[in-house]
């Protein structure tokens, strides 16, 4: 059975923002090797557009780079919308009952399928389908944004914490 996990980027006050603050070379190398494991991702749909870019060839795009869009293109991706009309390849879309096509997804896979998101992931968590959450802490304030959890904090319980880099700290919890 497979495992959602939702992991992104945070600010110390609770915010994730791509564009606020890039990942160092030592955490995209991270994110690289995780998405060469990954059994999948699952997006919304405007999560899905912002990674849509990893489905283009760009050439001024360096070694790591390119790792981390050939790990993306390779993996099926899910993509939850009734706005979009179509979505790229290797990805199918997903309408109708949330619940069952998750759940019927967990139990057709192996390993760990991303959740990406905050919205899908609040989607995800009332209905109690994720299964590990990840926060890659920054020690930046950004005093506004999307928060990490778009809705009330589900209890958690702190499984592991690992620094990633200098200034970034992994810190992984399961639903307690």
């Amino acid at each position: 059975m497979a495992k959602l996990v939702f992991g992104m980027n945070q600010s110390l006050d609770g915010y994730v923002d791509h564009l606020a603050f890039a990942p160092s070379p030592t955490l995209f190398r991270h994110f690289v090797m995780e998405a060469q494991m990954q059994a999948g991702s699952i997006y919304g749909s405007t999560m899905y557009e912002v990674m849509r870019i990893w489905d283009d060839n760009h050439p001024e795009w360096d070694a790591e780079e390119q790792s981390f869009a050939m790990a993306w293109r390779k993996q099926p991706k899910w993509v939850v919308s009734r706005s979009l009309i179509s979505v790229g390849p290797n990805a199918r879309q997903i309408e109708g009952d949330l619940e069952r096509a998750i759940q019927e997804l967990k139990s057709e896979r192996e390993g760990e399928i991303e959740v990406a998101g905050p919205a899908l992931a609040q989607s995800l968590t009332e209905l109690n389908l994720i299964d590990e959450y990840r926060i890659y802490l920054h020690p930046v304030v950004l005093g506004h944004g999307k928060p990490y959890f778009a809705g009330p904090r589900p209890p958690l319980r702190l499984m592991t914490h690992e620094r990633i880099s200098d200034d970034v700290i992994k810190l992984t919890y399961i639903p307690a």
